[in-house]
């Protein structure tokens, strides 16, 4: 797999990473030995670029992202969060980005890890009461001791990209995006280019809908995070399935997967664009994989624009709450 690099830093990546999160936690059961298998199998593909976050699991994720890298460790890009603050019982406390807790987090992320250095630290959501200058100030003291590599926000807005980048280079911004989530091309796209910022998407498979495996709500796993989500629901769920029947001809026409054709349309937005499609089976994995190899004409683009415009998607990607979180 070719390599990318994110942020004007430096940052080497594969152009596509493993989002680890349903691993441990939110779509479903768990399975320790095939997800070990699965980040295994991504190192021979030659992905080198692996997400988690210390409240997937939460906390667990962390820990098994450790145990299948750390042989691996200088092959290797190991991207975590902090910021959504959650007991190992699942209670969740809010949202922090208190300097005191940002050096708190990471010391207990890097002892579940088991690494000496982050390769690159994310605020996972922005604390609204706390001002982004002082988290990203103590995000700074981090880098000076050797502890983190590069910096990156999740789900930020553009003033919030633009104060945190005046403070120390910003690295990746990761947020949703996918052809049913496009909201960023308005302006956080143009930001990152003009800062020089990388862009990590994450859920560019839309939460796995994109696949065209998910053709009832029934065909979610018990405890599946999904189930409560708007687009998941009711007529959404309807609206969306034409959507992706859509989607499904356009592939069967260039002879792919629908998720190969969602992958590779992300790919073909951004030479600094290195989405994260998460799975914890080997199998999907290694059709992700695939879609780097699939190339998409000008007429490619073009189609998959008319059939996914921005705003496409019915409902919201978060529940009211989620939304609340999330570009601030």
């Amino acid at each position: 797999m070719h390599q990318r690099t994110l942020g004007s830093q430096g940052l080497k990546v594969s152009a596509m990473g493993l989002g680890c999160m349903g691993m441990s936690e939110f779509y479903g059961p768990r399975d320790e030995t095939e997800s070990i298998a699965t980040i295994h199998r991504a190192l021979e593909l030659g992905i080198t670029f692996f997400d988690t976050s210390d409240i997937y699991g939460p906390q667990t994720n962390e820990v098994l992202v450790g145990k299948a890298l750390r042989p691996h460790r200088d092959k290797v890009v190991i991207a975590t969060k902090f910021g959504i603050v959650r007991d190992p019982d699942g209670a969740r406390h809010g949202i922090s980005g208190r300097p005191e807790y940002v050096r708190q987090a990471c010391d207990a992320s890097l002892k579940r890890l088991g690494i000496s250095t982050i390769d690159l630290y994310y605020q996972h959501r922005i604390d609204p009461n706390t001002p982004i200058e002082d988290t990203v100030g103590a995000m700074a003291e981090l880098v000076k001791e050797g502890k983190v590599r590069y910096l990156g926000l999740s789900e930020a807005s553009v003033q919030t990209i633009r104060r945190a980048h005046a403070v120390h280079p910003i690295t990746a911004l990761q947020t949703e995006y996918s052809l049913w989530s496009r909201d960023p091309e308005e302006e956080i796209i143009p930001t990152l280019c003009e800062l020089g910022i990388g862009f990590v998407p994450y859920s560019p498979l839309g939460r796995g809908f994109l696949t065209g495996q998910i053709k009832s709500p029934s065909d979610l796993a018990p405890g599946d995070w999904r189930a409560g989500a708007p687009r998941f629901q009711g007529e959404n769920f309807q609206k969306n399935l034409a959507l992706v029947e859509k989607i499904k001809q356009l592939a069967a026409r260039k002879g792919c997967t629908p998720s190969q054709l969602a992958l590779a349309w992300v790919l073909a937005q951004g030479s600094d664009f290195a989405p994260i499609p998460g799975t914890k089976r080997r199998k999907y994995l290694e059709e992700n994989a695939a879609a780097e190899g699939i190339s998409l004409s000008p007429a490619d683009l073009a189609e998959i624009d008319a059939i996914a415009p921005r705003g496409v998607a019915a409902g919201e990607r978060y529940s009211e709450g989620g939304m609340r979180a999330v570009n601030i």
